[in-house]
C-alpha cells in the first residue's frame, strides 16, 4: 500500500496564502494543476496565491507562470 491508498486517502481543499496554506477540507494530497500528479500535503512546496493552484515542482510552477503570461519580459 502506498501513501495515497487506504481509507484516509482523499484530496484536500486548501487556501494558498503567501508562504503558508490553510486547510479548508482535510485530505492527504492535492493535485498539481499542470501535471495532474498527486502531491502529499507534507511535500507541497510550490503554489500560486493568485491562481490558487498547487504545483508538483518548480518546473510545473514555471510552466504555469508562462501559460498565464505573468513572467516579466526581459529586453
Amino acid at each position: 500500500m502506498n501513501r495515497f491508498e487506504g481509507p484516509g486517502s482523499r484530496p484536500a481543499s486548501l487556501k494558498y496564502l503567501d508562504g503558508d496554506i490553510q486547510v479548508v477540507t482535510p485530505g492527504s494530497y492535492v493535485v498539481c494543476a499542470v501535471t495532474g500528479e498527486r502531491i502529499a500535503i507534507d511535500e507541497l512546496k510550490y503554489w500560486s496565491v493568485d491562481r490558487q493552484e498547487a504545483y508538483v515542482d518548480a518546473q510545473a510552477s514555471l510552466d504555469a507562470e508562462k501559460k498565464a503570461g505573468t513572467l516579466p519580459v526581459r529586453k
